[in-house]
């Protein structure tokens, strides 16, 4: 999980979740080619991304805590993450997330999904390729935005 938002408010925490997503992605597929004959199946990478409000604090004791955070939108997060195998997409993210984000997703697949402990349902974008994605952002808010990656 990477958390991005916690200072710089949600729509530049998202700009930041996407441009993350896309680059760890292509370092997975940088090191598939790499690894090429070694592997039977190529290595494969699927991210979730939602953003909304969250408890954020340190875990642990002395000298070995870390920054984590729990919640609704982590919750969210793992699901959309977990959504990446069925749909056979790089990255499933929040509508909200694409539109803090300022980037159009109007040419990806909208589903709308119900979320447990959710009475609406959460409107959310396949995207097949998050390089793609990344490079229609708009240029660079109180909310985090939670990443969770599988």
């Amino acid at each position: 999980m990477a958390l991005f938002g916690v200072d710089g408010g949600p729509e530049e925490g998202s700009r930041q979740a996407v441009r993350a997503a896309a680059a760890m992605i292509a370092r997975v597929h940088e090191l598939s080619r790499t690894l090429a004959e070694d592997l039977d199946t190529p290595l494969r990478l699927g991210i979730g991304i939602h953003t909304g409000p969250t408890v954020v604090g340190r875990m642990g004791y002395a000298d070995t805590t870390y920054l984590t955070a729990v919640g609704d939108t982590v919750h969210v997060a793992a699901r959309l993450e977990a959504l990446t195998k069925d749909y056979a997409c790089e990255l499933v993210l929040s509508e909200e997330v694409a539109t803090r984000a300022g980037v159009d997703v109007s040419d990806h697949g909208r589903h709308e999904l119900t979320v447990r402990n959710r009475e609406a349902p959460l409107a959310v974008f396949v995207v097949p390729n998050a390089q793609r994605l990344a490079e229609r952002l708009a240029g660079g808010g109180d909310r985090v935005v939670a990443i969770k990656e599988g």
